[in-house]
């Protein structure tokens, strides 16, 4: 694994070679490094901002990035017009490239500090949506059920992990936590967080699976009462008739 010195050395490297390209007028570095509070493992993430087409910028940063820095492979991820190029370094390095163009180059959250250029006000990124969550919740729920009827115990598993993960983010949400990827899951009180450890499939028995669906049907109905009581009320008898009849009957 990389080490603290080989992650700062990198990212000064990245800095220096965006000060000297004449199509990269802006350079901020977002996530934990640019609030502090980062640690040994956080990655290095850096938005630039390109004037002109992306492309060419994007493609002689990965050239380079292979070339010299030895990268191991990337992959894109959109959000508007600007690309985050990830790429994994030797070491397990890994670097988050924003390019933008100069008119999307600016913060969408607290985790931005500018190293240089002009960012520009822009739309903070939207929270994930309650109601989608909710209906998320019932999808799942249904849907791990059917997969025990079918005795699919593995596509079971898959849902009972995806509606464990949506609850977890619909709770962050109500609290005022990070909901993203989990970020906030560690904040979560202890009575939620010990109810969410008994949602933990231990076999792939059909039985196991059941328990483990009830258990989080369970932490589901309760967080609904906390964060849609009006709608628990009408969702909470049907996602308990899930949880109390085993498969086959």
């Amino acid at each position: 694994m990389f080490t603290t010195g080989e992650r700062d050395r990198l990212r000064e490297r990245l800095l220096t070679r965006a000060e000297a390209d004449d199509n990269v007028v802006g350079a901020a570095f977002t996530g934990s490094h640019a609030v502090g509070d980062g640690d040994r493992w956080s990655d290095t993430d850096l938005a630039l901002a390109v004037r002109g087409e992306l492309a060419p910028t994007l493609e002689r940063w990965t050239g380079w990035l292979y070339d010299d820095l030895g990268a191991r492979h990337h992959w894109d991820l959109r959000v508007g017009a600007a690309v985050i190029r990830v790429f994994l370094l030797p070491g397990w390095l890994e670097i988050d490239l924003t390019f933008a163009p100069e008119a999307e180059f600016g913060p969408r959250g607290p985790q931005w500090r500018t190293v240089f250029g002009r960012p520009r006000p822009l739309q903070p990124f939207s929270p994930p949506d309650g109601d989608t969550l909710v209906g998320l919740l019932w999808h799942h729920a249904l849907h791990a059920h059917v997969c025990l009827e079918r005795a699919r115990c593995w596509q079971a598993e898959h849902w009972i992990s995806a509606l464990r993960d949506h609850v977890i983010t619909l709770a962050s949400l109500r609290l005022g936590h990070p909901a993203a990827h989990a970020k906030g899951a560690h904040l979560l009180p202890d009575d939620l967080s010990t109810a969410l450890e008994s949602t933990l499939v231990r076999s792939l028995t059909v039985a196991e699976l059941h328990r483990a669906l009830g258990a989080t049907i369970d932490v589901v109905t309760a967080e609904l009462e906390r964060s849609r009581p009006g709608l628990a009320l009408r969702l909470a008898p049907m996602l308990a008739e899930l949880a109390n009849t085993p498969p086959g009957t």
